[in-house]
């Protein structure tokens, strides 16, 4: 990795890229912001992205493709059956990872699927370090539970500990010696919790569980959707790593496990999905369900053109240039913010700057979920979108109560080589805005909500006048400005 020392004396991130393709961004007025806020339900979801000036909402299919992936796309093989791309894919996944077979999917989410179909049944437990919404609902659905064994560290929300997203090993054990080995179909690895922060697990820690899973004869099943933020942290923080190269410890790592799926949305900068196997076995469990589910053998719903970017895509995530400008953003987004007060997970992680809304509008109780009404407000006062990650991502109780989050977070997510820093800037600013305003944003109550997945199709509305008293004051403040 680069490492370029300002005469200034500034530290600043320095993108190692040019921006070659540029697309036109629209800012609306704050108070058409507002409108528009309560036509999408108070729900970032459900905007319209004409009305959006900075779209932090996601990293997944929303990162900048390079010169090399674009010209890749020329050269895709659309046949149906046993098509080159998909060869050329195939190849790269098992250099990388080094794993004898690969399925494809159409995301990160239908590789869950296939997972909990072939080997989830009635009373299943599967641990993880931290639950992730889409395999937690698909592993629900069929009848298991998830149990979160992430260390003790993990679920402070200020902390200087370097790998928050850590296995409890103590507890791994504890949970197998009294659920039974046969119980535990898998075991599920995150690299950058998302739920918490974007919080790394070390590789160490990643041998523990394994040898763990080992012992006892359980599977291990990674998912590597933001494994290249994972794999920068392990590079610059685990002292025993940091002569390795991304490309040596992608396959430290990779040996270690049964199975490694990933979102390419996420993973290799394009839009598809794919699972690595090892074993035969493993294989024969899941093969039928690809053409059932997703496509055929050969492109699992995937477009080709797509599968040619994520074959340039992987080896670009091997490159530290390219893998450091997502998680040197977000730390430059989480320093300054922090200068000016406003409360934030420490240390920054991958994905996203992640904003501590529990504390940020502390006024608001969970039940009217305040990490959705910040997300509404950070829209109202600068068109930025970002995520809720708290009491609104998470599903109801049996008896109809809400599961209180353990974090309340808005989720700024920093799309790899999307934004310039002046960008960047510009969203300190209104953030910091909005904290010096912050007892004017008000609840949130649903008047519309789906019994699964509700934080993505869900509308909500005010509990009080808030947002027009939020747009007023910020007129006030800015006459002149949008």
């Amino acid at each position: 990795m680069a490492n370029i020392e300002f005469f200034t004396g500034e530290n600043i991130p320095l993108e190692m890229h040019k921006v070659r393709i540029v697309q036109k961004l629209n800012l609306p007025a704050v108070e058409y912001r507002k409108e528009a806020m309560e036509k999408a339900g108070f729900n970032t979801f459900m905007l319209q992205n004409k009305d959006v000036f900075m779209d932090m909402l996601t990293d997944s299919g929303v990162n900048a493709m390079s010169d090399r992936q674009q010209a890749a796309m020329m050269v895709a093989d659309d046949s149906y059956a046993g098509s080159e791309t998909f060869t050329r894919l195939e190849n790269k996944v098992r250099e990388i990872f080094g794993m004898e077979y690969f399925l494809p999917a159409h995301q990160g989410r239908a590789c869950e699927n296939i997972l909990a179909e072939a080997f989830v049944k009635e009373g299943s437990v599967i641990p993880m370090n931290f639950h992730f919404t889409t395999p937690k609902a698909h592993i629900t659905r069929l009848g298991g539970r998830v149990e979160e064994l992430v260390i003790e560290e993990g679920l402070k929300i200020n902390s200087d500990y370097p790998f928050k997203g850590n296995f409890d090993t103590v507890r791994l054990r504890k949970l197998i010696e009294e659920v039974g080995a046969d119980n535990i179909p898998f075991i599920r690895l995150e690299a950058g919790t998302n739920l918490i922060g974007g919080q790394p697990f070390s590789l160490e820690n990643a041998r523990e569980v394994c040898g763990l899973a080992k012992e006892f004869g359980i599977m291990t099943v990674l998912d590597a959707s933001l494994l290249q933020d994972n794999l920068y942290f392990i590079k610059t923080r685990e002292e025993a790593c940091k002569d390795m190269t991304i490309k040596e410890i992608t396959r430290e790592l990779s040996d270690l496990m049964d199975i490694v799926y990933f979102s390419a949305r996420k993973l290799g900068f394009a839009r598809g999905g794919g699972i690595c196997i090892r074993s035969e076995e493993n294989l024969k469990e899941m093969r039928e369900l690809i053409p059932l589910f997703e496509g055929f053998l050969t492109y699992g719903g995937m477009s080709v053109r797509e599968m040619e970017a994520i074959v340039v895509g992987l080896d670009e995530t091997m490159d530290m240039d390219v893998i450091s400008q997502g998680p040197e953003f977000i730390k430059y987004m989480s320093d300054e913010l922090q200068k000016h007060g406003v409360p934030v997970v420490t240390p920054a992680g991958g994905l996203g700057c992640h904003i501590n809304a529990g504390e940020f509008v502390a006024h608001i109780p969970q039940e009217e979920y305040p990490a959705g009404a910040l997300a509404a407000a950070i829209y109202i006062a600068g068109g930025i979108r970002g995520m809720e990650r708290g009491t609104l991502s998470e599903q109801r109780n049996p008896d109809g109560s809400e599961q209180l989050s353990e974090m309340e977070l808005v989720r700024l997510a920093m799309p790899r080589r999307v934004f310039t820093l002046s960008q960047v800037k510009y969203a300190i600013d209104r953030i910091v805005w909005l904290y010096k305003n912050r007892d004017l944003i008000g609840g949130l109550r649903f008047v519309d909500e789906p019994k699964t997945l509700r934080f993505f199709i869900g509308k909500l509305e005010a509990t009080s006048d808030w947002p027009e008293k939020l747009a007023r004051k910020f007129r006030e403040d800015f006459p002149n400005s949008l």
